[in-house]
């Protein structure tokens, strides 16, 4: 157990450690104070058995047999239970749809000029469209991406048959097999909507048709959300290649105008870091030396993953940015944003800038975004950033000059072209030959957030260095890639960590890219690029001619706050990968919902694994988490004939 557990309260991260103590001093409220506050949590909400979905209610299920044991309209607790993480999925899939469906209005408005972006990811534009049957040859540019834009469109509008990102993207078995089921879906809209309306009250009251409507969530989310929006801003903005950068608070530099942006959306932080670099001249003019973005949550990984640009802070450390009193402003847009980041930049001179109309903030600053306005909205923002520059107390900042680097820009891509540099003909064989021989065990991503009831980082590093240690390959995205960059699981240092057998054969791949070593964990981009790990497995899994279900892969998501989080583990359950969870998924107040997630059971007729191969795993302890995800490794490892590794220790 790694000692700084018991030494920081809030953050393995140092800094934010001594930020936080600085923010308590100052008298100045933040998710972790606002949590240490709440501790004691609502036990019927935790067990999921609270329901305000009509104004009978609220309802609550007594534990135990105790008390009410139905709601006034009947339910009871398995129906509450699988209604409420139905409605959680429906909240995280709409976050995600929202995303794809405004890259897809900017990829049209490029396609005709009509907007402040040009399309610079022009291969994989034809691979899309190539994958969606359409014809390129004689087309021009702009004509592909016009009908690549109206394809992705057409998910969020056809009325019958199946979405165009699933059937570019899923196995064919896979479909057959949600077909039988009944929950491969239509369009976007059509099954949120569907959705919200099977949980109201005196609709969907079967458990076990609510719980397959949950799958139907995860597959709109993996294809409408995650694919759909990765493979469009890969065609706007260009696919991801290798970059060196850095992480933590360091990042800030006292000596500049410093930006923060932050969310989910790459369309405005892209023209934020370009216009950046525009006005660094008139950023001289009022003393600074000239302007700094940085990264905040997912936004950050975009940026980073495209530009280089350094990460400063995960979501529950977001507030603690500011806190430092060197943030001239901090640009959201959507997904994440704690609204106490407003009442945080009250106490400083940062400006909160708000930029959707759908995403305001009591207090802050709004700037309407709109992409045929892209550059003015953008030069908008960096000059408001410039003008509070001489606004500073220097009696209030905190100078942190400790950096980390790391590698990022791991796109699906990179990999398989930095494999082909060991094997031009078979660019997967390397991989295939790596866990074939034991080399690498299996292979892990580690996604989802941070969470300010937990002690940040330590889930997500405690799980990573004990399946690196164990020869698992770990990939990562979002919060959960922040977490590993500072503590040096992006970087050479971190090879330390790693078996023998799996530190070899990082640093052949590396060695043959011009790299020392591949780092122990590749980022791999944000939240939605989590599409970009499902496209790996799913590309090894075609060239051995079996299913996703049938590798040793799985996910873990030891931190997560976020409904999004459920919803892209959904999208894996349903491939049949396992997942596993660190935090209260709020499911233990029905005993059939937890059955057929967790437990492998059949209950009336649906078992998860059975089913689709993996199922969902809910440990806090990330040790004891790491030993149950080696052990789903080792099974599928047996299962395909692989040579297998018990080790006692771990209780495998």
């Amino acid at each position: 157990m790694d000692k700084r557990q018991n030494i920081q309260t809030v953050s393995l991260d140092c800094d934010f450690e001594t930020l936080y103590k600085k923010a308590c001093k100052e008298g100045i409220e933040t998710a972790f104070s606002r949590a240490k506050q709440s501790n004691a949590r609502c036990p019927f909400g935790s067990a999921g058995v609270c329901c305000r979905h009509c104004l009978e209610g609220p309802c609550r299920i007594g534990p135990n047999g105790k008390g009410a044991q139905r709601g006034i309209c009947g339910a009871d607790a398995d129906t509450i239970v699988a209604r409420n993480l139905l409605t959680t999925l429906i909240e995280g899939v709409a976050g995600h749809a929202e995303h794809g469906r405004e890259t897809a209005l900017a990829l049209l408005e490029a396609s005709g000029g009509h907007s402040d972006y040009s399309i610079k990811g022009v291969d994989k534009l034809h691979r899309v469209a190539t994958g969606l049957g359409l014809t390129t040859n004689g087309k021009t540019v702009e004509a592909i991406a016009k009908e690549v834009a109206l394809k992705a469109l057409e998910d969020y509008q056809k009325q019958t048959g199946i979405m165009n990102w699933l059937t570019l993207h899923a196995q064919q078995q896979s479909i057959d097999k949600w077909n039988e089921l009944g929950i491969t879906p239509v369009n976007i809209h059509l099954e949120i909507a569907k959705a919200v309306t099977r949980t109201t009250m005196g609709c969907d009251a079967d458990p076990v048709n609510l719980l397959l409507g949950c799958l139907t969530m995860g597959l709109v989310d993996g294809y409408g959300g995650l694919h759909l929006s990765t493979d469009l801003q890969d065609i706007l903005f260009g696919v991801p290649k290798v970059v060196k950068s850095k992480f933590k608070l360091g990042v800030i530099k006292p000596e500049m105008v410093n930006i923060a942006v932050h969310g989910h959306v790459p369309l405005l932080s892209e023209k934020v870091v370009e216009w950046s670099r525009k006005l660094s001249e008139e950023a001289k003019e009022v003393g600074a030396l000239g302007i700094n973005v940085v990264g905040v949550c997912c936004s950050g990984n975009e940026i980073l993953m495209r530009h280089g640009i350094p990460a400063a802070s995960s979501f529950s450390s977001q507030e603690l940015v500011i806190v430092t009193g060197l943030l001239e402003a901090m640009v959201v847009d959507v997904q994440c944003i704690m609204p106490g980041v407003q009442n945080v930049a009250e106490c400083y001179h940062t400006e909160l800038i708000t930029t959707l109309p759908y995403v305001k903030i009591a207090g802050a600053t709004h700037v309407d975004f709109h992409t045929n306005e892209a550059d003015k909205a953008a030069q908008a923002i960096v000059r408001k950033a410039i003008a509070n520059f001489k606004k500073r107390d220097p009696q209030k900042t905190s100078n942190f000059t400790g950096t980390v680097e790391a590698y990022a820009g791991f796109s699906t891509e990179q990999i398989v072209e930095a494999l082909g540099t060991l094997n031009g003909r078979e660019p997967l064989q390397p991989l295939i030959d790596a866990i074939t021989s034991g080399a690498i065990r299996g292979v892990a991503a580690i996604v989802g957030c941070t969470n300010p009831r937990e002690l940040q980082d330590w889930g997500n590093v405690t799980v990573a260095k004990e399946l690196l240690k164990n020869n698992v390959l770990v990939v990562a995205t979002g919060c959960a890639a922040h977490s590993l960059a500072k503590h040096n699981l992006m970087n050479m240092e971190g090879l330390e960590y790693c078996g023998e057998s799996l530190r070899g054969v990082l640093q052949a791949v590396g060695q043959a890219v011009g790299l020392p070593s591949l780092p122990p964990a590749l980022h791999m981009g944000s939240c939605v690029d989590n599409s970009r790990p499902a496209a790996l497995l799913s590309a090894v899994a075609n060239f051995l001619g079996v299913e996703i279900k049938d590798l040793p892969a799985v996910g873990t998501c030891p931190e997560t706050h976020s409904p999004k989080a459920l919803a892209i583990g959904t999208y894996f359950l349903a491939n049949g990968v396992d997942v596993h969870i660190g935090v209260d998924p709020q499911v233990s107040g029905s005993k059939l919902v937890t059955d057929v997630l967790c437990n492998g059971v059949e209950d009336e007729g649906l078992n998860l694994e059975k089913l689709f191969g993996g199922k969902l795993i809910y440990e806090q302890d990330p040790v004891k988490a790491a030993a149950l995800l080696l052990r789903r490794i080792e099974e599928k490892r047996l299962a395909l004939g692989l040579s297998s590794t018990f080790n006692s220790e771990l209780g495998i």
